[in-house]
């Protein structure tokens, strides 16, 4: 079994993805800003206190774990704020790509020494980084923190290939969460989907961008 590193891991998709890790018996490293009763309840390690967008939690991070090998370091936290182009709030623009984009590069880069070679790396991203398959506008913020940090984990996939560590982009579909306000389908389902793509994760694939469901998905 493997020991996998989860950011954002007390609500939504990251304790569906605890959830379903532990339930198959992997060593499981729960991150997030504030643990949850969910969480806890789990039984695996939480490392809180953890905000990925600034380097004081980033710290933390890496002062909690040590010298802790992880096989499997998933990128999972992330913040969505709706907007328009008749309402748009710059501040959070910016705290979107502080989360989304760049924490999942702060976070990989501080645990550099705690991956191992031949490991993998997952960012959940969003389809609506997608810049061919935008047919809709607006989500100023988000669309552009989820373009930014593909571009990101094209970046990290070149870098790390020497590693041999591998890393996937991936976009869960629409998952009824907080963050979606219930819509789409259940965590349950985006999890099962997510896991399966990083199980069969190698260096052939590094540095794409996929649905959870298998198939590629446009630039």
């Amino acid at each position: 079994m493997a020991t996998w590193l989860v950011t954002g891991a007390n609500r939504g998709i990251g304790l569906e993805l605890v959830r379903q890790l532990a339930g198959r018996g992997e060593t499981v490293i729960a991150v997030c800003r504030s643990s949850s009763d969910a969480l806890n309840a789990l039984g695996c390690r939480v490392i809180d206190g953890v905000d990925v967008a600034t380097d004081d939690g980033v710290d933390r991070l890496v002062a909690e774990l040590g010298e802790q090998p992880v096989d499997v370091l998933l990128n999972n936290a992330g913040i969505l704020t709706r907007d328009s182009l008749a309402d748009t709030d710059f501040d959070a623009m910016l705290r979107q790509f502080e989360v989304n984009a760049i924490g999942p590069l702060r976070v990989t880069r501080a645990l550099l020494s705690n991956l191992s070679d031949g490991a993998r790396v997952a960012i959940v991203t969003s389809r609506m980084g997608s810049i061919t398959d935008n047919g809709s506008g607006g989500y100023y913020g988000y669309r552009a923190s989820k373009a930014a940090v593909n571009i990101i984990g094209s970046s990290l996939a070149r870098d790390l290939e020497g590693r041999g560590i591998a890393v996937a982009l991936l976009h869960p579909g629409m998952v009824a969460t907080d963050m979606t306000g219930g819509q789409g389908i259940e965590p349950e389902v985006a999890a099962s989907g997510l896991i399966a793509r990083i199980d069969e994760l190698d260096l052939e694939q590094t540095g794409g961008f996929w649905h959870a469901e298998g198939y590629s998905l446009p630039w």
